[in-house]
Order: structure tokens, then C-alpha cells, then sequence
């Protein structure tokens, strides 16, 4: 694995949260992106740390089929050194960078 292979992929999505049901639904999509791995960065925005780039297009075949009936989304894959420059502010407050997740070993 080559450290430029590495890539985050963005999910921005907006959902319809009219109905009792839409918002089930709403709430399944954002629970479904939590279980496969993604954080939340805002509320209707998710990333995943992707250590071979080449698995963004699993995971957008993946994100298509959960999306619920109405609903929109943008996949965006950036690569860790543009996610690692870009600017963040809390409260108007700069924020440093954060660092790749360590990945997970299974014994």
C-alpha cells in the first residue's frame, strides 16, 4: 500500500423527514453509514478513511442501495492530503489537523 493510495470519501446526503416513516428511514441511512465505518463530520455529512482508494466504489454501490426513496446524495472522494489541508474552524476558533485512524487489527 502506497501512502497516495489513501482517500476519504465524503458523503453529503439530504433526506426527506416530513412523515413519521421518512424519518425512520432518515435515521436507518445515518445509522447504516455509523455500522459501515464512516464518522459524522456534520449532521448530514459523513466521512470514511479509506486506506486503498480503490474500495470507493464498493462503498458508493453500497451508499445507492440504502439511500431511501427520495432522498440525495453526493459521494466525493478526496485524497488524505487534501483532507489534511483543508481548513477547520470551531467557534471561529482554527482547528489543528487531524490524523488518519489507526487501522484495526483482528487477532
Amino acid at each position: 500500500m502506497k501512502a497516495e493510495d489513501a482517500m476519504w470519501c465524503v458523503v453529503m446526503f439530504d433526506l426527506p423527514v416530513k412523515t413519521a416513516s421518512e424519518r425512520r428511514e432518515a435515521t436507518r441511512f445515518r445509522h447504516y453509514l455509523l455500522d459501515a465505518g464512516f464518522s459524522r463530520v456534520q449532521y448530514s455529512v459523513y466521512v470514511e478513511y479509506l486506506p486503498l482508494g480503490v474500495n470507493l466504489a464498493k462503498t458508493a454501490r453500497d451508499i445507492k442501495a440504502k439511500l431511501p426513496r427520495g432522498g440525495e446524495v453526493r459521494i466525493i472522494p478526496v485524497t488524505d492530503k487534501q483532507w489534511s489541508s483543508a481548513f477547520r474552524f470551531a467557534n471561529g476558533t482554527p482547528q489543528l489537523e487531524e490524523e488518519p485512524p489507526e487501522q484495526l487489527e483482528i487477532f
